[in-house]
C-alpha cells in the first residue's frame, strides 16, 4: 500500500466544501482544512504509485473549488 499526503489549494471560501466532498471516498483516509499556504490536506492510500496518481487526478482534482494540488509520497 502506498500512502501520500496531498496539499490542496482551493478557491476562497471553498476549503470546507472540498473537505466535505472528500469525506468517505475510497482511498481518501482523512482530510482536514488547515492554515498556511494550503487550504486542505488529505491523506490518501492506494495499492501503488499509479493508483495514488489516478486517485488525485480522477477524484481530488475534479472537485469543484480545487485549483492546485501538491503530492507528498510517504517513504517510510
Amino acid at each position: 500500500m502506498v500512502r501520500a499526503y496531498v496539499l490542496i489549494s482551493t478557491q476562497p471560501g471553498k476549503a470546507m466544501d472540498v473537505v466535505s466532498h472528500m469525506s468517505g471516498q475510497d482511498g481518501i483516509v482523512q482530510s482536514d482544512a488547515i492554515t498556511g499556504e494550503y487550504d486542505v490536506i488529505a491523506q490518501v492510500e492506494a495499492p501503488d504509485v499509479a493508483g495514488v496518481g489516478a486517485l488525485i487526478v480522477e477524484k481530488i482534482q475534479r472537485i469543484e473549488g480545487v485549483f492546485k494540488t501538491v503530492t507528498c509520497l510517504a517513504v517510510y
